[in-house]
């Protein structure tokens, strides 16, 4: 499976870099500033990343820092697992969330248990990073956005940048965090273009952050939904409804100050979750709205995820089962009446 697109190649504009490169970046300056460093997964050496990522990393670095794993998520999670008690700063790639499953016990069971489990003798400093999400046409084994699950477990971070600033930025302090931290890259969002933000050197991995100011409702979304997000407040703008978009970047923890402090301001919320929609992430947002800001809100908490089924791969079936621009707009519409 070639999902990579032309990842080799220059920038279409000077000054301006992919996603994926912003990603590769970050990468590039952990392995050549710290000899712990090193990454591993399938074909991220001589073939360079499914989504080519790493492109060009074993060239500069070599095979010690940048390993091909056999087809085991179970194993090489597992391997990097052992790695981090051992004094390494392993990152791990898998290719896909939906082939995490396979490597859920070294993660659940090993991973974010053990600094607990050991009464804080043992931490395990690593960091995962896989793709997830859908859009691409790649059917159900590789589409579905499982973060939302992962968010449930405590011991680990859950990352999720949007952004090339975020793609570029948010290694590094994931690479410092004493415990597990998992990065999940949004497929659809590897081709995005941009210039990063050269004010940008550090992130706060405990805060979400406004995208987009507005006074009339909060429209909550995280990943490859924040685009559809801030394209529905621009169509919502020329209605004269003014929306404020909140990116989560972090799923676990949750920035609940960011999020109730809009709503408070807004009275009105709108979760926009490419998970399903039962035993949600957005359920767990939309609770904890209604437990901590009821009496400030307006409207009943409005949610847009995914259909209930396995993702499909005609492309007319897989829009309408994702998260949409319209349906975040008609959602914004009846939350402000």
């Amino acid at each position: 499976m070639n999902t990579r697109g032309k990842a080799g190649s220059a920038p279409a504009d000077e000054g301006t870099l992919t996603y994926r490169e912003a990603l590769r970046e970050a990468l590039r300056e952990a392995l050549a500033t710290d000899d712990r460093v090193f990454l591993m997964g399938e074909d991220v050496g001589r073939y360079g990343g499914c989504f080519g990522v790493s492109l060009g990393l074993l060239e500069e670095f070599g095979p010690d820092r940048v390993r091909d794993t056999p087809l085991s998520e179970s194993a090489f999670v597992g391997a990097g697992i052992g790695a981090a008690l051992a004094g390494m700063r392993p990152i791990v790639e898998i290719m896909t969330v939906n082939f995490s499953l396979l490597a859920l016990d070294q993660i659940l069971n090993n991973a974010a248990t053990l600094r607990h489990m050991s009464g804080g003798q043992l931490g395990v400093p690593l960091v995962i990073r896989m793709t997830t999400g859908a859009g691409r046409q790649l059917a159900a084994q590789h589409s579905h956005s499982l973060e939302g699950w992962y968010a449930h477990i405590p011991g680990i971070r859950v990352l999720t940048p949007a952004t090339l600033d975020d793609a570029r930025h948010l290694l590094a302090p994931a690479l410092a965090d004493p415990d597990p931290v998992l990065i999940f890259e949004h497929g659809s969002l590897y081709n995005a273009t941009g210039v990063l933000d050269e004010t940008v050197r550090d992130v706060d991995l405990d805060r979400a952050v406004v995208r987009r100011k507005g006074t009339d409702v909060s429209i909550v979304a995280y990943g490859g939904s924040l685009a559809k997000a801030l394209a529905a407040a621009e169509e919502l703008a020329g209605e004269g409804v003014e929306a404020e978009v909140v990116d989560l970047r972090t799923l676990r923890p949750l920035d609940d100050a960011t999020i109730l402090d809009s709503v408070r301001r807004t009275h009105r919320a709108v979760l926009v979750d490419e998970g399903w929609r039962s035993g949600s992430l957005s359920a767990e947002i939309s609770a904890r709205i209604t437990e901590q800001a009821f009496f400030d809100l307006d409207a009943p908490v409005e949610r847009v995820c995914a259909a209930e089924v396995p993702i499909p791969y005609a492309r007319h079936l897989e829009e309408a089962a994702l998260p949409q621009q319209a349906g975040i707009v008609a959602a914004a519409r009846r939350a402000v009446g």
